[in-house]
C-alpha cells in the first residue's frame, strides 16, 4: 500500500515537473517573438523624407469633409506583459472585428465611435483566450468602445500625415473612463488610415489580472488599434 501511494505521488510530481518544464521552454521560445505594435502601413506621402523609397504612394492631401466608416483591414486588441515560469513574455491579442464611423467637418474630427468585438480577440494560445473571455465577462459585455468627446484639429493632414491627440471615453467590461490617445493619421486615396494605443490599468475597468502561480499578468497594458477609413456608403 505504501509503495502504491509513494508511486502515485512520484508520478504526480513527475507530471508536474514536466508540465512546468514544458511551460518554461514555451516561455523561453516566445520571449521577444510577439507581434509588433499596430502602426500605419501605407507608404509615406510624396515629399516626405522617405519619398524616394515610396514611388506609387497612395497618400494624398487633407482628408475631405464627410462621414467615414471603419472598413475591412482594421484591427484592434491588447498588449500586456506577463511572467510565465520566471520568463518575461509580452502577450498580444488581436481581432479584425472592428466597426464604427468618424465624421470630419471643416477639417476637424467632430465625432468618432469605434466598437471592438472582444469575443473574437485571439492570442497564440487558446487556453489563454478562454481565460480572457471569462475575465472580461464577454457573455455580458461582448464589446469595448471608444467614443470621441472633444473635436480634433486635422489641419496637420494637409501634408498627408499628422500626429494628434484625441480625448474620449473608453468602455471595457461595462466600465467607462476618459482617456487621451495619441493617433498617427495618414490620408490614403479618398480615405484615411489611423493607428494608436491607449495605456490602461485593467483594475480601473474591474478586470482582475490573473495570478496562477506559474504565470503572473501585469495590471497595466495597452489597447491598440489600426483603423482603415473609407467614405461611408462607398
Amino acid at each position: 500500500m505504501k509503495k502504491t501511494v509513494a508511486l502515485t505521488i512520484g508520478i504526480v510530481l513527475l507530471c508536474g515537473a514536466l508540465l512546468l518544464g514544458g511551460t518554461w521552454v514555451y516561455a523561453r521560445s516566445q520571449a521577444g517573438t510577439e507581434a509588433a505594435p499596430l502602426a500605419l502601413t501605407s507608404p509615406a506621402p510624396s515629399g516626405s523624407s522617405d519619398s524616394a523609397d515610396d514611388a506609387g504612394s497612395t497618400a494624398t492631401g487633407p482628408v475631405a469633409d464627410g462621414v467615414y466608416a471603419v472598413d475591412t483591414g482594421s484591427q484592434a486588441g491588447y498588449r500586456v506583459d506577463e511572467v510565465l515560469s520566471g520568463q518575461d513574455v509580452t502577450v498580444v491579442g488581436r481581432t479584425s472585428d472592428v466597426r464604427g464611423e468618424v465624421t470630419v467637418e471643416g477639417g476637424v474630427l467632430t465625432a468618432a465611435s469605434v466598437e471592438v468585438d472582444m469575443t473574437t480577440i485571439a492570442t497564440d494560445d487558446s487556453g489563454r483566450d478562454r481565460q480572457f473571455l471569462g475575465i472580461l465577462d464577454t457573455s455580458a459585455h461582448p464589446t469595448a468602445t471608444f467614443v470621441l468627446s472633444s473635436p480634433v484639429d486635422l489641419s496637420g493632414l494637409a501634408g498627408g500625415t499628422a500626429t494628434v491627440e484625441a480625448t474620449g471615453t473608453l468602455t471595457i467590461k461595462g466600465v467607462s473612463h476618459e482617456v487621451v490617445v495619441t493617433l498617427d493619421a495618414q490620408t490614403v486615396g479618398d480615405g484615411a488610415q489611423v493607428s494608436g494605443s491607449i495605456p490602461v490599468t485593467f483594475s480601473d475597468y474591474d478586470v482582475s489580472a490573473p495570478n496562477l502561480g506559474f504565470v503572473t499578468v501585469e495590471d497595466a497594458g495597452t489597447v491598440e488599434l489600426l483603423l482603415e477609413l473609407t467614405p461611408a456608403g462607398s
